[in-house]
Order: C-alpha cells, then structure tokens, then sequence
C-alpha cells in the first residue's frame, strides 16, 4: 500500500477525534466538570486535527472568545497546509 493511503487514514481519525474532544470539552464546560486542557486541545490541532478543531469550534462557539484558539488554530492549520503542499512537490512532482 501506498504511504498516502496510511496518512490518509491517520487524518481521518486525528480529525475524528479532535471533533469528539472539542464537543466533549464543551459539554464539560456546559456542565461544569473536569475539562480538557488547553494544551491537550492545542496539541491534538498541531497533530492533524486543526480542521475538524476549528469547524467544530465554530459549529458549537466553543473558545471562540479566546485568541490563543481563534488565532492559533488558524495559524496551525496554514503551516499545515504549507508543509503538505512542500511534501507534495517534494515527493510526487
């Protein structure tokens, strides 16, 4: 099997869960219980779930109101999409 076939596969569940953990730390937040971490949350984003992260936080208006997510998220995402795009032309141009 093709590398790309196992990227492709590792995004999808990176981003899965990403949305399960933003939903799940905003009905925390509602609930008032124990939530995820800043740093968990940002962690997952800069590991591949920076798409799903942000649908979902907008989705749901969760961290909105916080900078470090709705600018960090964003800026994550960008590198990402930049080092995809030089990876490409690297290894399949």
């Amino acid at each position: 099997m093709q590398p790309i076939f196992f990227l492709l596969i590792y995004l999808i569940i990176i981003n899965v869960f990403a949305a399960v953990l933003t939903v799940f730390d905003k009905l925390r937040a509602i609930h008032h219980g124990r939530r995820v971490r800043e740093a968990t949350l940002l962690l997952v984003a800069a590991l591949g779930g920076s798409p799903a992260m942000l649908v979902f936080m907008l989705m749901i208006r969760h961290k909105t109101r916080k900078p470090k997510f709705m600018v960090g998220i964003p800026l994550i995402l960008l590198a990402q999409i930049a080092v995809a795009f030089i990876a490409w032309r690297v290894f399949y141009a």
